[in-house]
């Protein structure tokens, strides 16, 4: 009876033991090429588009603040604000890829800022002649007719 108590032990131990870990755990590694994480992509409508560059030139943000571009779902309207005065007009998505404005009507508000007034005429005339667009990520880059480099380059803001 005592030899089989020591065998039951000793049965028990090794199979205790065989179920620990004898070896160090190995550090996380990172994603492959094909499993890189990448960020969604904006939504062209209902998202705020924040001005950042024009024909390849960094914006600075107007005193009377930032330009950016809002499409709404509803009825194709597009509005925003051009760094001195707030616009309203309507859009059209013609084709995959495609964006055109109709007349943006603008206020006519004076504004002391020619930082403002050089970078709502600059955004506009670029809202204008806008045929093409490009989602990465959350980057909206707005094309003219050839479509070779951006005219305008937007970041999507997420509100809280």
């Amino acid at each position: 009876m005592i030899r089989t108590f020591f065998f039951a032990i000793g049965t028990l131990s090794v199979a205790l033991l065989a179920g620990c870990q004898t070896t160090a755990p190995t550090a996380p590694t990172a994603p492959a090429a094909s499993q890189a994480i990448t960020t969604p992509l904006a939504e062209l409508r209902n998202t705020r588009w924040v001005l950042r560059q024009l024909n390849g030139l960094p914006v600075a943000t107007p005193a009377a603040g930032e330009a950016y571009l809002l499409l709404r779902n509803e009825e194709l309207r597009a509005e925003g604000h051009g760094g001195c005065n707030r616009f309203r007009g309507t859009f059209e998505l013609p084709a995959a890829g495609q964006l055109r404005f109709g007349a943006l009507l603008s206020t006519r508000m004076a504004c002391a800022d020619a930082q403002g007034n050089s970078t709502e005429t600059g955004f506009l005339s670029a809202l204008t002649n806008t045929r093409t667009y490009q989602i990465s990520g959350d980057t909206l880059r707005l094309y003219a007719e050839p479509a070779t480099t951006p005219v305008a380059l937007l970041h999507a803001v997420y509100l809280r």
